[in-house]
């Protein structure tokens, strides 16, 4: 999917909404145990609820393998489904790769050519060479970690070198000389620490940011929009555990959807 592509998705559904995907079958409707599939099950009920009010979905490969074989089954299914139904939507596998450059290559091959996704999170740590294997699949993105906000966030991200710049900061600059750009290399940035987006934006102002952390991890969603977004919106923000969530009864889906309208008739608001 092309960057005018999202965008003229975000401009007509008035959206900028991704659904995050953490499919636990220790937190779906017990009713759905019963099912051959629970864990698509799930995810064909949530994606069917949700799809008018989002323009991309993150699964998070990890809900995926800790199910062994019938969870990776079952993530391959709801891709595919997603995209035989819902074709505008973005797929994002989350699943945070990166290793020496051969086997980044076979990561990109396994979330690009096989898995059909449209982006996969990729940790920089490793640097250039166990990125740019992603950047070489035209058509498809690479999400680069740049500032999370978890707690352990602190123990690197924030540290400064020699010129007072901190980590973070270092790795947007360095991934722009990766052959990575707007068109195809979006960043990580948590919802919680909305204000750093200020600064970020000064480094990457036309690239898109996914932002994950409203809702159930208590980012603001008005913050996101205050400090990150820029002309063109710029952002997709991801909201799992608020929405997918939000009901255990079997009237899930139909809260779901509720839950999903609600964040897009406010994401509305700001994209006038």
């Amino acid at each position: 999917m092309t960057r005018d592509e999202l965008y003229s998705n975000i401009k007509r559904k008035k959206s900028f909404l991704c659904v995050g995907l953490d499919t636990d079958l220790k937190k779906i409707p017990e009713h759905l145990l019963k099912e051959e599939d629970p864990i698509f099950a799930f995810n064909k009920a949530i994606v069917d609820a949700t799809a008018p009010y989002c323009i991309a979905y993150k699964p998070n490969l990890a809900f995926y393998e800790g199910a062994g074989l019938k969870g990776i089954q079952a993530l391959y299914k709801t891709i595919d489904y997603i995209r035989t139904n819902y074709p505008d939507q973005f797929i994002i596998a989350d699943a945070k790769r990166g290793d020496i450059g051969n086997t980044s290559m076979m990561y990109a091959g396994s979330f690009f050519d096989e898995m059909k996704a449209d982006a996969v999170t990729v940790a920089p740590y490793m640097g250039q060479d166990s990125v740019t294997p992603f950047l070489g699949h035209e058509g498809n993105w690479v999400i680069l970690l740049a500032l999370t906000s978890n707690k352990g966030a602190d123990d690197f991200q924030y540290i400064k070198d020699s010129e007072g710049t901190p980590l973070y900061q270092n790795v947007l600059r360095k991934s722009l000389e990766w052959g990575g750009n707007a068109d195809n290399m979006m960043y990580v940035v948590g919802a919680t620490r909305a204000e750093m987006l200020t600064d970020i934006r000064r480094t990457v102002p036309d690239s898109f940011l996914l932002v994950p952390g409203i809702g159930a991890q208590g980012g603001s969603l008005a913050d996101v929009c205050k400090y990150g977004m820029n002309s063109k919106c710029g952002l997709i923000v991801n909201s799992s555990r608020a929405i997918i969530y939000a009901d255990k009864t079997e009237s899930f889906a139909a809260v779901a959807a509720l839950k999903a309208q609600e964040v897009q008739q406010e994401m509305a608001s700001f994209l006038k």
